[in-house]
Parts: structure tokens; sequence; C-alpha cells
């Protein structure tokens, strides 16, 4: 298999929210829209972020009902010290502070308007031993 491209597509029940949420504090631009649909595209992620609006019609009965409840999408930053007080300084609601696991994963959540989690991390020396390369 040869992949071209990549996209993860969230259903969510306003989507411009959640797109202007993530023009606005991570970077993403908008590459195409219409009613109920956002792509959006950042130069470093490697994939599109989608939003679609829940229980679009032209969506499979499936998909259309569901939403983003328990997904995860996860960034991996430089400097997640300095990304997490430059989104406090822009008011974005913080759900886990800053934590660093055992196994150097520095890491804190955050959620836009629909209750979308996003993580940015960033990979430190692992502060246990046992987790050393």
């Amino acid at each position: 298999m040869h992949v071209t491209a990549s996209a993860l597509s969230l259903n969510v029940p306003d989507v411009e929210a959640s797109a202007a949420w993530a023009r606005q504090h991570l970077g993403f631009t908008t590459a195409m829209e219409a009613d109920g649909f956002c792509s959006l595209a950042h130069p470093d992620a490697g994939f599109h972020l989608i939003f679609l609006r829940t229980g679009l019609a032209s969506f499979k009965p499936s998909l259309a009902a569901g939403s983003a409840d328990g997904l995860l999408v996860v960034l991996t930053v430089e400097d997640v010290d300095a990304e997490h007080a430059r989104l406090v300084r822009e008011g974005v609601e913080v759900v886990t502070p800053l934590e660093t696991e055992p196994w150097g994963e520095r890491y804190f959540q955050m959620t836009d308007p629909n209750g979308v989690v996003f993580q940015l991390v960033q990979w430190v020396e692992a502060p246990d031993p046992q987790y050393a390369g």
C-alpha cells in the first residue's frame, strides 16, 4: 500500500468553533470547507484535521450519530513548556496540567469548544532509570 495523504476526521456539533480554535491556537489553516465540513492543514503535522458536523446527512448513519468523544489528538512539539505558557496566556482551557511520565513523556491536555481533547507532548530524558534507553 502506498499512502499519499492522511487525515483525522472528527464529528462535532459546531464545526466552525473547532476549526477556529485549531487555527487560532495550533496554527492550522483551512485547506477546504463547505457546509458542515472543514479540512485543516498544518505544515508540520503530516495529516489533515477534518471537522464534520454531527448528523451530516451525506455520511452513513453509523458515522453521523457519533462524536469525537474519547479521542485524543496528539501533537509532538519541540518545547512543550513554552507552548503551555503561550496557550494559557491565550486563554485555552487546560484540562490536564503539565506532567512528566516516568518514561519521559512531558505533556499537557486541553479541549477545544466542542470538547475535543488535544495533547501537546515533548519527549524528555526519562526521570525513572528503568525507562532509560
